[in-house]
Parts: structure tokens; sequence; C-alpha cells
């Protein structure tokens, strides 16, 4: 390759990688990549095709010299299958060619010969370790490319690979952050012991919504099986019968739930549903519907449906979203039948916090931090190309490599706030030893105990140190802070003492009160000693066992012993 050649690729991939740089949408980088490749390689025509769960690759960014007649437009759908470049790519992963057009079989190779398509070379996508799909150049002449084609190709696809990997993240977060924000509301009104036919209304609302369906279904079950609706919620606005009695029996979501005490979906109401519940389904036009079961206390309680009147299955992952509300359902159910079950709601809740920092400080580090730490191994790769000397190039690619670094550590320590991945891996103790080390003061550390315990009761005991840590520092004046760990009569024992001039106050938003309330969710207590000039004291007392069972069934569920999987969390809906 000449040096002129050279040059003429970096610029190329040089623009896209600014595309990507700006979160542009794919679709517009899509078309880039394949104007960017097409010119690059001297090919006639130039594409990106998507691999799609049904065995077809889909035309996602399409290029022609020509500039008009686009012989294969964005949207177009293709059968893989036979001997050709997409389908080789897709079965093997790898780069792959057809210098013969008359090599080649399957769909894609007729395709090709009726427009004339000469030789083909193909470069795959790769998105998260799995084939994502395929760069072509193509020509209509019958004159090879050059041997080094794949690889001048395979810039791109790196390219290509991050701009969905970014696109994936960020629909991947919203879409959590709309889960989680419809999770707080319904939560809000479970722990304000709303009455139970307003916690199973806006459940309804809340899943109808962000689920996108037709309908939202809550049904209660009898002994025998018949279901009384108890909410619906549809998107027309048009009234469903609430508080109608729908009988067993028949192939219907309904009645699978009930039979099975597990989830179940039907992708094709119309042609194979039977029974009371799918003559009502029909009545409405459902075509597709999941259930998952409200299990209370052990005891299938009800279900909760979901119903759409397109001719398509639901998402594949409808009935995990399903889960966090039939869980919220039976919170409110428990807390109206019994005051007992308030401390287990309280844990439920905790839990669903400590689940949600979880996965965003996993998807930051997991996500974001790798993504950043690759794209300035990346850069630092494309500075070793960069003539020496004390060029503007040089200097602003010194400037952005420095400053992916700085992301990178701000990422990280915004990632370790949320949960650290420490006390996940290691418990309490390698946990405690790091937040003393990053204390804005001195620590003396005294943990007596190695041990795991459960869960939440690290997570209370983790956050409580550093609550107090964080006030010592910022609003104490503190010089040195104790913090002594043991364990006796069954219980964890945790005390934090500072020097500083004392005086705290739960009520002034120091976050002590959200401290009291997971503590006393877990079945502990705290007490603070904070006179005025005489320092801080606080001290935790924690269960070694969460109330009421191990700490992931009281909030998941027994595991069913047949399956291994949790028993009333993954289990759909009473209704259709």
């Amino acid at each position: 390759m000449s040096s002129e050649q050279i040059v003429q690729e970096r610029a190329a991939l040089r623009r896209v990688a600014t595309l990507v740089a700006r979160a542009t949408p794919p679709e517009q980088v899509f078309a880039a990549v394949a104007a960017e490749a097409g010119r690059l390689l001297g090919s006639d025509l130039a594409g990106i095709c998507r691999f799609d769960a049904d065995g077809t690759a889909a035309a996602v960014g399409a290029w022609s010299r020509s500039g008009h007649g686009m012989p294969f437009p964005v949207g177009t759908r293709v059968p893989l299958g036979g001997r050709n470049v997409a389908t080789l790519v897709f079965e093997t992963g790898r780069p792959a060619r057809i210098d013969t057009p008359a090599d080649a079989s399957g769909t894609p190779a007729a395709f090709a010969r009726e427009r004339g398509f000469g030789p083909v070379v193909g470069v795959p996508i790769h998105v998260e370790g799995r084939p994502w799909g395929v760069v072509m150049v193509i020509s209509l002449s019958p004159q090879p490319f050059p041997p080094d084609t794949e690889d001048r190709l395979a810039g791109f696809t790196e390219l290509v690979a991050t701009a969905i990997a970014n696109t994936q993240a960020r629909v991947e977060l919203r879409e959590f952050a709309e889960e989680q924000a419809a999770l707080r509301r319904v939560a809000t009104l479970v722990a304000r012991a709303a009455p139970p036919e307003e916690v199973f209304a806006a459940v309804a609302a809340e899943v109808g919504q962000l689920l996108a369906v037709d309908f939202t279904v809550l049904g209660r079950y009898e002994p025998a099986g018949a279901a009384t609706y108890v909410a619906a919620w549809t998107r027309t606005g048009r009234d469903f019968p609430v508080g109608i009695r729908v009988e067993p029996g028949g192939w219907n979501v309904h009645t699978l739930v009930f039979e099975s005490g597990r989830s179940a979906r039907i992708d094709d109401y119309g042609a194979t549903a039977s029974g009371s519940a799918a003559h009502i389904g029909r009545d409405w036009g459902f075509r597709a519907a999941v259930g998952m079961p409200i299990s209370v206390e052990g005891s299938l309680w009800g279900a909760v449906s979901v119903a759409s009147m397109r001719n398509e299955p639901m998402p594949p992952d409808t009935e995990d979203r399903l889960a966090g509300f039939t869980e919220l359902v039976a919170t409110a159910i428990a807390n109206a039948e019994a005051q007992a079950a308030l401390t287990a709601s309280r844990a439920r809740i905790v839990a669903a916090a400590d689940t949600a920092r979880r996965r965003i400080e996993r998807d930051l580090h997991d996500g974001a931090q790798q993504r950043l730490v690759s794209l300035a191994l990346q850069l630092r790769t494309a500075q070793l190309a960069v003539p020496p000397g004390p060029g503007e190039l040089s200097r602003r690619l010194d400037e952005v490599a420095h400053g992916l670094v700085a992301a990178v550590e701000e990422l990280r320590e915004v990632a370790r706030g949320i949960h650290p991945a420490v006390l996940a891996e290691g418990g309490l103790h390698p946990a405690l030893k790091a937040l003393a080390r990053r204390s804005a003061i001195p620590v003396r550390l005294d943990t007596q105990t190695r041990e795991r315990y459960p869960e939440p009761i690290e997570i209370a005991a983790y956050y409580a140190v550093s609550e107090a840590l964080t006030n010592a520092a910022k609003h104490a004046r503190a010089t040195v802070a104790d913090v002594h760990v043991a364990t006796r009569d069954g219980r964890l024992h945790v005390s934090i003492r500072d020097d500083g001039h004392g005086g705290a106050d739960p009520h002034r938003g120091s976050g002590l009160i959200g401290l009291t309330d997971r503590v006393e969710a877990l079945g502990g207590q705290l007490r603070l000693h904070s006179p005025s000039r005489a320092g801080t004291t606080i001290q935790l007392s924690l269960p070694l066992t969460v109330p009421g069972a191990p700490y992931d069934a009281a909030v998941t569920g027994p595991r069913d012993p047949r399956t291994g999987g949790r028993e009333g969390r993954s289990c759909p809906t009473a209704g259709p």
C-alpha cells in the first residue's frame, strides 16, 4: 500500500471515528462507513448488513459509486444459506470473499447474480463477541479485489461495532432508568400503605406504558382456578371489564399460569388459544400475550398479563421486566392482609435499591469504562503512526488521550460511589479497608471478623461507615476516626467514632435517617451519640441473618427444586 493510500485510509477512518465519538445515530454511521469504504477500496458498491434472529441479512447501510439506482437499498432483506459471502461470514465469524460469482450459491448469490455483481469481499462486525453483521465491498467487473482488502475493511468494522455498542448501552440505560422510575412510583404507593386497588391500577398503567403493550390485566385466583379481574389498562382508553369472573380451562395465559405457577406466553393467540379467557382476549383483539404469577407468602395469589394486538411475539425479556412489578403487587397485598409483612416489604425495597446500584455499577464498569479504555488504547496505537515532532496533530491526539484517561478515572470513582465492586467480590473486610484508604481523614480500622455475611447486612454496614466517615471529614472537622467491627450474640456490631466537634443532627440532612431506615428494615438498630464538642459515635447492631429467610430467598422467593429457578419471581399473569 502506497503512502498516499495510507494517508487516505487514515483520513477515512478519522472521519468515521469522529462520527462515532459524537454519538451520531447508527444509520448515519452505517451510511458513512459504506461510502468511505467503497471510495477507499475502489469498489462499485458497498454495504452493511445486519444478521437477524430469523436467519436473514438486512441492509442497514449502502453506497453506490454511480450515486443512483442502489441495487440493495436500506431495508432489503435476504435469507441466509448456501455458499456466499454473507452466509460464510455469519457461519464462521471470519472474513470471506467470492472472486468468481459462478462459485456462489444460495439466495444471496442469486440476488447478486440478478444485479450483475462480480467479486465480493466481506468482513464481520462483532458486538459483544458475536457476529452482528457484515461490511461488504462489491465489484461490477470480474477483477478480484486486492489481497489486503479484508485487512483494510477491518478498521471500519471496529468503528461500526463501537457505534452499535454505544447505542445499545444508551438504549439499555434509558430503558433501565424508565423501568426503575416506574418501579419507584409503585414502590412509593406500597411504602405509603396505599389501598391494594390503587396499587393494582397503578401497576396496570405503569406496566402497559413501560412495555408499550396494548393491554394489561391483573387477576386474582380462586382456589379452583377461576379468576376475577381486579385492574386493567388499555392503550386506547377503552374500559376493560374489571370485576368479571373468568372460568379456568383451555389453553390461555390465565390457565397456564394457574396450573404451573410460572410465567406463560402465547405468541399466536388468535389461532391457538382456547377457553373462557381466550374468548375475552379474542374479542378485544389479542394476538400475543404473556402472563406472570403473583405469589404472596409462597402461595399463588393471582397473575398480571400483558397483551398485544400486533401479529408478532412479545419481546423475550417481557417476563423479566414484569417480575419487579409482581413483587410490588405481592408486597401491597401482604401489607393489606397482615401488618407483620411490613418488615419483609421494607427489606425488598432495600434489596431493589441495592440491586439497581449494583447493576448501574456493573454497567458502568463493564460497558462505558471498558469502552473508554479500549478507545484510549486505540488512540495510543494511532499516535504511534503519527510522524514524530511537535506537530498540531500529535499535540491534539495527546490531549485527547489524557482526557480519556481522566474520564476513565472519573467514571471509576462514580462507579465506586454507586456500589463498590470490592464489597460484592470480597466482602465487608476488604471493602472497609478500601474505604479507609480513600478517606479524607486518617482511619484506625479494627475488624475482628473476616467472615462473609448476608449481602444486605454487609451493604448496610458498609454504607454506615461510608456515611460516618464522610460526615466526619466534611462537617465535623475531625482529624481521625476509629472503626471497630466485631460479631457476638449472633449479631454484627459496628462502631464509628470521630474526634470532631460533635452536635450531629439526623434531621439536618446528614443521611443518617436513610441509614436508620436501612438498618431497621433488616431488624437492626442504629444509635447516635454526638454531644457538642465531644466527637460523634455511631453504633450499629445487625442480625447475621435477614428476618424471615435467607436474603435472596426473601426477596425473590425460594428456589424451585425441580428447575433451580425462583418461585413467585419469573411467572406470568392472570387474565388473558
